[in-house]
């Protein structure tokens, strides 16, 4: 197998679809090590078949031929084109989170590779959320290990919805007028504390993950009073306080929350379809306990997740598009206008927590899993958390050369009973290694 060609025998459909409303300010806002690429990635409990991987790929791509796509220019907005082409498996050969997309070429928006026991799939946020990529994934596994230990699965839930329900625009599908307006201007937000760290030269993302007992995670969760994904969030404003000096304590800590819509609106759409919260928490509201960060957390989460919110924040979310004023202005000059807006937005977040939940699989392939994962490269830093089994994964991507943030969250996690154990691809990219491997691991537990 060509292990550099991404794509065979590529040819226009004449097919197109327009972004999704998430997905509009996408394109204008990639800007250096902020790739809006997410990897997600199953471990296996035996090394990856990369000749089967490409068989599994070419079956499940089937059932999602609405990703076989690449990003054109329109005169008022970016739109997506189909074509024939067949995506083709390699053996790692980047770096996490890599580009995918870039001005005036014509290549596909996803990747998938292998590395030992690791099959990674790589989208530009364009394309679909996290559950939407993860649904996508799942499919590549059951049918490569359906293929390489000849088993028979099931139909999942998943299967049951068409080519076009997966496509569905389900922004479009739910979008109410009210409050447009209001809600695109709340979603600029206001200054918010900024981790500073330094960067690497050569923007190289470096993958940190870190894995703990579901069981003993949420029995934690329980001695709070409190749910898994708010204890995450306190554990992030715990970790990140502990990094600011006392001049910076003057600013506000808002945690990004992801969320997904499809569990307030039916819809089997593997696009985007998620909104965001946002968890505002006082330096000064600390007393030193994690009970005063839940707190806090707790009210903002009850607050938010309303369904009268949520459905605000959709509208938010679809307010763009919608806009009479911006619908008729030419992308060249929509462009740097949207990404003067996103830039704005940015500063009103110190860092994202996206919590995907459990990953469920047939169990008669269970056994044959170790793990799920996913990273998400963004300008600010961010935690995708993921269960599978027993195994909750912390996952983040960034050109921070220090991590002194996660470092933090995942002493948090110790110091309250957890063992913690840590991987990461960090190397030193000032010295040139021609034989390591980008997924090549060190690994240990937090002390």
């Amino acid at each position: 197998m060509n292990q550099q060609k991404e794509v065979d025998d590529m040819t226009e459909d004449r097919r197109w679809y327009r972004l999704d409303n998430a997905a509009t300010i996408v394109p204008s806002s990639v800007h250096g090590s902020d790739t809006r690429v997410f990897r997600i990635v199953c471990e296996l409990n035996e090394p990856v078949d990369g000749e089967l991987l490409q068989d599994a790929l070419d079956l499940t791509i089937e059932e999602f031929p609405h990703y076989n796509v690449i990003l054109r220019k329109g005169f008022f907005w970016y739109y997506l084109d189909s074509i024939q082409a067949r995506a083709l498996v390699t053996e790692e050969n980047t770096k996490a989170c890599a580009p995918l997309y870039y001005a005036g070429r014509r290549k596909l928006l996803y990747r998938v590779s292998y590395y030992r026991n690791r099959i990674n799939l790589e989208m530009f946020h364009v394309l679909a959320d996290g559950t939407g990529a993860f649904s996508f994934l799942k499919n590549i596994v059951t049918n490569y290990l359906s293929l390489a230990h000849q088993i028979t699965v099931a139909p999942q839930e998943s299967d049951h919805s068409s080519a076009d329900e997966k496509n569905t625009d389900a922004f479009q599908q739910f979008y109410s007028k009210e409050k447009n307006r209001e809600q695109l201007k709340g979603m600029l937000g206001k200054n918010a504390y900024q981790i500073e760290q330094n960067k690497d030269a050569n923007l190289e993302s470096r993958l940190v993950e870190g894995v703990v007992s579901a069981k003993a995670f949420i029995d934690l969760a329980h001695q709070y009073h409190t749910t898994a994904g708010v204890l995450t969030v306190a554990l992030y404003v715990e970790a990140i306080l502990n990094v600011m000096s006392i001049r910076e304590q003057k600013k506000t800590i808002v945690i990004s929350v992801p969320v997904n819509l499809r569990q307030y609106f039916h819809s089997e759409t593997t696009r985007n379809f998620f909104g965001v919260i946002n968890v505002a928490f006082e330096p000064k509201d600390y007393d030193g306990t994690l009970d005063s960060i839940l707190k806090v957390v707790q009210a903002s989460f009850d607050d938010q997740l309303k369904e009268e919110k949520i459905r605000e924040t959709m509208n938010g979310y679809s307010g763009l598009t919608h806009n009479i004023a911006l619908k008729v202005i030419p992308l060249f000059i929509k462009d740097p206008g949207i990404n003067l807006i996103t830039r704005v937005a940015q500063k009103g977040t110190t860092a994202t927590m996206s919590n995907l939940g459990k990953i469920k699989m047939p169990e008669e392939l269970c056994p044959y899993i170790k793990q799920f994962s996913a990273f998400m490269a963004t300008p600010n830093l961010q935690i995708c958390v993921s269960t599978f089994g027993d195994r909750m994964v912390f996952g983040a991507v960034s050109a921070y050369e220090e991590h002194r943030t996660l470092v933090n969250f995942f002493r948090g996690l110790s110091k309250r009973g957890l063992s913690v154990e840590i991987a990461s691809n960090d190397y030193d990219n000032r010295q040139k290694k021609k034989a390591e491997k980008p997924e090549e691991k060190k690994e240990g537990k937090v002390s």
